[in-house]
Formats: structure tokens, C-alpha cells, sequence
């Protein structure tokens, strides 16, 4: 569809996913052991036949922006592009974004005289498969100005999102961000009559509308709404002011989706990956999701037991036994070790023998888990070293610490990028 230009909003400091944020933006996270959080969005674009696309960055950006120029670039004989655009001060303003809706105020002038008649406008931190093409024929149907994607929620997960009031036709009415108040949520209730059209497997029981963070504006009307420098985010300023003044819609989706954007939601999104019926499946030929090419060797298991879990390329493992865990590419994993419940995002490198060797004659833990170690309910980072006999488990159930060697969040325990557990530690 060349009439209609996507923009990928690359997340602001990502504080409720740190310290997984630290060195990265939220949307180069990685997922599913190769992937990113990025690629989702950007394959479903593709996959939908939209290949114009923008990608919006401001915080932590290089590994964001290194991984999307290695991964889409297409050929001289294809028409497309996925372009970064980061955060930069101009002559017209010396800010950075204030918001989701001033990142592309402050962009607007690449693509306001341009052939794109319609603007898609998407999060890179959400994990879902979607048709975008039947997003915009619904919003050419009902020759809306915005169309706002959908999903039904409950009551309890109201103040996550914004929440709106729609008619019969599916026309909004009223839009709350992230509304507390019991009495205010109760009068957004879905009309009756239409629940069970909108209602899927996923959300059986539920009588509110969210939006997603996912739009479709006129190009022209977008411009329009922008003019106003006050109006700096989507949800607080643009959607409920353009509902008084415009035609403003809600296309309803069924299916999974999933925000990452807290410890909690981005563990439990990946431990659910590897089990036998996921809510996400990446092994559709009909929808790829696509990510960065490596030349890797296959995986290699000595004596292993492995259950409800993910090996990416490279890794090694020796007797040991993984369970319901996500484990990354190039992981080296020592023996009798067990691992359960465990996202381990691999490493960028394979230690060089001289480096080995320095290491083991210093008495230092090498890159991967040392053997003996028993690991339960965490996440572990990038080119981590975990000596031998180490045990996190969290056994004393402790919900929030931080400290230089890891971090606990929400009960999960995190270690952090390049660190250095020393043998027999227990968390």
C-alpha cells in the first residue's frame, strides 16, 4: 500500500522494564531467545504489505539502530524502506519528545508533502500478530478521520489503559486515559448488544474497550491535530480532543496481545513462548517474523534433559536439565546445572581460548553458567558470566532489591548485562 506511510514509536526511557533498559530502548529488548521486541512490528508491517516505514527513537537508540539497518534492508528492485529517524534539535525546536504525539510533531515535516494519504501509527513494544491491511479497509469503510485498534478489557485493567464509549456503529464517543475512578470506568461499558461481537477467546468476560496504541489518521487531519504544541500525547490530548471534532472510530481485534512493558508481562510473555500451546506461535510460514541473519552452528546437548523450553543456534549444553525457559543464542551451559522457568538472552560473542584460559587461571567465572549451578524464576542478560555452584532461586520470596551484582523486580530476579556472579553465591 504506497498511499500509506507506518510509524513506529521506539518508546520513551522504558524505566518499568530496567535494568534490561539500561544499555538498550525497550523495543531491542530481546524476545523468544533471537529476536527483539522490534522485529514483531516491523514483520507485521511487512507481512501486511506495508513497507514504508519509520522508526522513531530517542533514548538508548544505537543497538535499536544498528539492528534495524542489518536486518531490513531491501533490494534496489523492491520499493520500500525501514528508516530510523532519532530525536535530534533543529533550528524550529531544541527539545527532545515530549510525548507520543510530539515525537511525530517534530518529524512531520519529513512526510508532510509527501504521497501518503493515510499514516499507521504503532508501538515497537508489543507482542502480537496482526493484518494491518484489514485495520485500514475498516477505516476506509466507515470514512473515519482516526481509527483507533481495539481490545476488550476488564474492569481491574482499566487504569492501564485508555478506555473508551462506543455506539452501535462503533463510532467513539468517549475517551479516558487510564480512568480510577469506579464510576467513571462504569459508564464506558460496552453497550450490550455488542459485546459478543467484540469479546474473544482471550477476554471472554470482559465489558470495556482499550486502545491498543495503535492508529490510523488522514494524513491531513493528523497535521491538523498537531498544530497545537500543547497536544503532546495521543491518549492524554489528541484522541479526546478529536473526538468532539472528528470522525473518530474503533476497529475491535481479536486475538493475543500482550504490552511488554514491565518486568512481569515481558517474563511471563517469554516462559509462555516455549510451552506446547502458546498464545504466540512463531511457526507460521504464511507470517514470518523476521530478525537479524546469523551465522551460527546448531545447538549441541550432552546428556541433557530439556522440557517446555527454547534453544536458540549456538549453544552448548552439558548434563543438565531446562525446564519452561527461553535460552538465547551462543549460551553455554555447564554441567548438571538445572535451569527452571529461566529467560536467558545468550550472548553477542563466543569467548576467545586465550581469554579462557586468563579466566580459569584467576579462579574467574567464564561467559555462560558454571556447572552445579541451580537457577529458578529469572531473567539473565547478555554475556553474562555465572560461576560455579550458584543457586537464585529467590527463596525468601523478596519482591523489590537492587544492588551492582542484580535486581529483583516483581519477585523476579534480573542480572543485569556483562555481569559477574562469583562461584557459590546464593540469591
Amino acid at each position: 500500500m504506497e498511499n500509506v506511510l507506518c510509524i513506529i514509536l521506539g518508546g520513551g526511557r522504558g524505566t518499568r522494564l530496567y535494568p534490561l533498559t539500561k544499555h538498550r530502548s525497550k523495543p531491542a529488548v530481546p524476545l523468544g531467545g533471537k529476536y527483539r521486541l522490534i522485529d514483531i512490528t516491523i514483520s507485521n508491517a511487512i507481512n501486511s504489505g506495508f513497507r514504508n516505514i519509520f522508526v522513531l527513537t530517542q533514548f538508548n537508540s544505537a543497538s535499536l539502530n544498528m539492528h534495524i539497518t542489518q536486518t531490513y534492508v531491501f533490494d534496489k528492485f523492491s520499493k520500500g524502506f525501514v528508516e530510523v529517524l532519532a530525536a535530534e534539535q533543529t533550528m524550529e525546536s531544541t527539545n527532545w519528545y515530549q510525548g507520543t504525539a510530539d515525537a511525530i510533531r517534530k518529524q512531520m515535516r519529513r512526510f508532510d508533502k509527501s504521497k501518503y494519504e493515510h499514516i499507521l501509527i504503532l508501538s515497537g513494544d508489543h507482542l502480537y500478530r496482526m493484518n494491518y491491511l484489514n485495520f485500514l479497509r475498516h477505516h476506509l469503510l466507515t470514512d473515519s478521520d482516526i481509527t483507533l485498534s481495539t481490545i476488550p478489557i476488564n474492569e481491574t485493567d482499566a487504569p492501564k489503559f485508555g478506555v473508551m464509549k462506543i455506539n452501535e456503529n462503533l463510532k467513539i464517543t468517549q475517551f479516558v486515559e487510564k480512568p480510577a475512578q469506579q464510576d467513571i470506568i462504569r459508564q464506558l461499558y460496552m453497550p450490550s448488544n455488542i459485546k459478543g461481537m467484540i469479546r474473544d477467546n482471550f477476554r471472554k468476560e470482559a465489558d470495556l474497550l482499550a486502545s491498543m496504541g495503535i492508529y490510523i489518521f488522514k494524513r491531513d487531519v493528523l497535521k491538523e491535530l498537531l498544530q497545537d504544541e500543547k497536544r503532546i500525547d495521543f491518549g492524554k490530548d489528541i484522541i479526546p480532543h478529536a473526538i468532539e471534532h472528528k470522525r473518530v472510530y474503533a476497529f475491535p481485534f481479536k486475538g493475543y496481545w500482550e504490552d511488554i512493558g514491565s518486568i512481569e508481562s515481558f517474563f511471563n510473555a517469554n516462559i509462555q513462548l516455549a510451552q506446547e500451546n502458546p498464545n504466540f506461535f512463531f511457526y507460521k510460514d504464511d507470517w514470518p517474523i523476521y530478525s537479524k541473519p546469523r551465522v551460527l552452528p546448531s545447538s549441541k546437548f550432552y546428556s541433557s534433559k530439556i522440557d517446555r523450553s527454547i534453544i536458540s543456534d549456538g549453544c552448548l549444553v552439558r548434563s543438565s536439565r531446562i525446564d519452561n525457559s527461553i535460552i538465547g543464542q551462543r549460551s553455554i551451559i555447564h554441567d548438571n546445572c538445572h535451569l527452571n522457568r529461566v529467560v536467558y538472552m545468550g550472548a553477542d560473542y563466543y569467548e576467545h581460548d586465550e581469554v579462557l584460559k586468563d579466566k580459569q587461571e584467576k579462579g574467574m567465572p567464564i561467559m555462560g553458567i558454571g556447572s552445579g549451578s541451580v537457577i529458578e524464576n529469572t531473567i539473565i542478560d547478555k554475556n553474562v558470566a555465572i560461576g560455579k555452584n550458584v543457586r537464585i532461586t529467590n527463596k525468601k520470596g523478596i519482591l523489590e532489591y537492587e544492588d551492582e551484582m542484580f535486581h529483583i523486580r516483581q519477585g523476579i530476579v534480573i542480572i543485569p548485562k556483562n555481569a559477574v556472579i562469583p562461584d557459590n553465591t546464593e540469591v
